[in-house]
């Protein structure tokens, strides 16, 4: 591993330390183990990027540090959503190798792509990017939610936006996923769709969340007709494919 990949390493935990609240100072040793690795901290200090106490404590990352430390999780947690939704793979795996690659240009490009997701499939929220602050989905996603899909009409899910371990299990059991077709029965008092699972009824948090692929902004009646992901996937580039089911 060489240095750049190792310091960004570090700077990953030091955000999740502090993004989860942990107190305990040895935290960062313990999840390095036997390779954790002392210069590597002198390294950061130097760099700007942490505060070390008197006896070689980390104090607290600095602001050059959290907004670096930043990008490198908001590229990790976009990564997960691109392959775990749209690519149907091993999402940690390969987010590892991701973060470290993908330039702040590209990441922005995947995040419109992917509608501005909120949480990565673990639930942990997504730090903004500059393209979530100036609504680019508006004008560049291909993608829209459930909930502006017309009572009747048909589309196929492009991902979905999971808050949290339980609702990726209710969706699994609906077998509402990333390229199935769900139709909307109704919106009102509650949405209700047809899936692969039978009818069912969402409330609004769930549906808003559920993304679908558009075309120009319709949506087929019957929902034979719609576009795929196949035909982004030869547009953009981006190698979508159906998820496989378990």
């Amino acid at each position: 591993m060489n240095k750049k990949r190792e310091r960004e390493e570090y700077l990953e935990v030091l955000w999740r330390i502090k993004e989860d609240g942990i107190e305990d100072p040895d935290y960062l040793k313990n999840a390095f183990g036997s390779d954790f690795e002392p210069t590597i901290i002198e390294d950061l200090e130097q760099a700007g990027h942490i505060l070390t106490g008197d006896n070689g404590s980390i104090v607290t990352l600095t602001d050059a540090g959290y907004e670096y430390a930043r990008k490198i999780i908001r590229a990790h947690r976009i990564a997960e959503k691109l392959i775990c939704d749209a690519l149907g793979g091993d999402f940690e795996s390969g987010a590892c190798e991701f973060e470290h690659i993908l330039n702040t240009d590209l990441v922005d490009s995947i995040c419109v792509l992917l509608g501005h997701p909120r949480r990565c499939p673990h639930g942990k929220p997504i730090p903004q990017g500059d393209c979530c602050k100036t609504a680019a989905r508006t004008v560049q996603s291909p993608v829209m939610p459930l909930t502006e899909l017309e009572s009747g009409m048909s589309g196929r899910v492009a991902f979905i936006n999971y808050s949290d371990d339980m609702q990726i299990y209710k969706m699994d059991t609906l077998k509402i996923k990333p390229g199935g077709m769900i139709k909307l029965l109704q919106k009102s008092p509650s949405f209700v769709v047809s899936c692969e699972g039978g009818d069912v009824a969402l409330d609004d948090a769930v549906a808003s969340n559920i993304l679908l692929w558009k075309e120009g902004g319709q949506f087929n009646a019957g929902g034979e007709n719609m576009l795929g992901p196949g035909k982004c996937r030869r547009k953009r580039g981006f190698g979508f494919m159906r998820r496989k089911s378990a």
